[in-house]
């Protein structure tokens, strides 16, 4: 079986291909590149490398977020359309569970950082154990005091990984103290071959079109549009 999986739900970028278990090429950077310009040149580019072609696709796998609104939607969409003009399976997964799949045999928590600005983060906390990713505390859009009184519950050495925990990792050690532990660079960038190995595990999409992004909070514009309405509707 081969799976092609799709990471672009933040700057880095990932594309790998698997074959029966077997990683055959995979491309990962993090160098901020505009992922509509780059991503199925990627695809293509690899797919030729592996001498394949997109009809020897079996299944796809896909980076769901939370992350970039922008680079989400550029993931999915290209894994919707190559999954219904191909015909296979669309697996969408956690882009803080793919993150949290770079570190799976540490001994305590794995949490999944991605930096949402303003002292926010998206943040996932999982387990290891039994051949599977568990989670802990669910993927969600916290501030580093809500996310640190949710992991203070947990008496455990805890993992932060994700590009993005170095910006944080200062005052995750102040509030963690010696439990808090941030990876070193090499487990840091989202693998899409770490996305395919969790899709594997999982249920297919039923309804390849009404997939959709999981952001994990709502769009800036989307949330003062509602606060406005919500002004108008008190004035009312």
């Amino acid at each position: 079986m081969i799976w092609l999986g799709i990471d672009t739900a933040n700057t880095p970028i990932s594309v790998a291909l698997v074959k029966d278990g077997e990683l055959l090429i995979e491309e990962t950077s993090a160098m901020a590149i505009n992922h509509s310009l780059r991503a199925m040149p990627t695809i293509e580019e690899l797919l030729k490398k592996a001498d394949l072609v997109p009809a020897d696709i079996d299944a796809i796998a896909v980076s769901e977020g939370p992350g970039s609104y922008t680079g989400a939607r550029i993931g999915v969409t290209i894994a919707k359309t190559l999954a219904w003009t191909l015909g296979k399976p669309l697996v969408g997964v956690s882009t803080l569970k793919a993150l949290a799949a770079n570190a799976l045999f540490f001994n305590g928590l794995v949490c999944s950082i991605v930096d949402a600005r303003r002292g926010n983060v998206y943040a996932g906390v999982y387990q290891y154990g039994g051949g599977k990713l568990t989670e802990i505390i669910e993927d969600g859009h916290y501030s580093l005091e809500e996310l640190h009184d949710l992991l203070e519950q947990h008496n455990s050495p805890i993992l932060f990984v994700g590009k993005d925990a170095a910006i944080h990792e200062q005052k995750l050690i102040e509030l963690l103290g010696q439990h808090a532990v941030v990876a070193p660079l090499q487990f840091n960038l989202p693998r899409a071959s770490s996305l395919i190995y969790i899709a594997a595990q999982s249920e297919p999409e039923t309804d390849i079109h009404a997939f959709v992004p999981e952001y994990r909070r709502l769009a800036e514009a989307e949330a003062n549009w509602l606060k406005e309405q919500g002004k108008d509707n008190d004035r009312a």
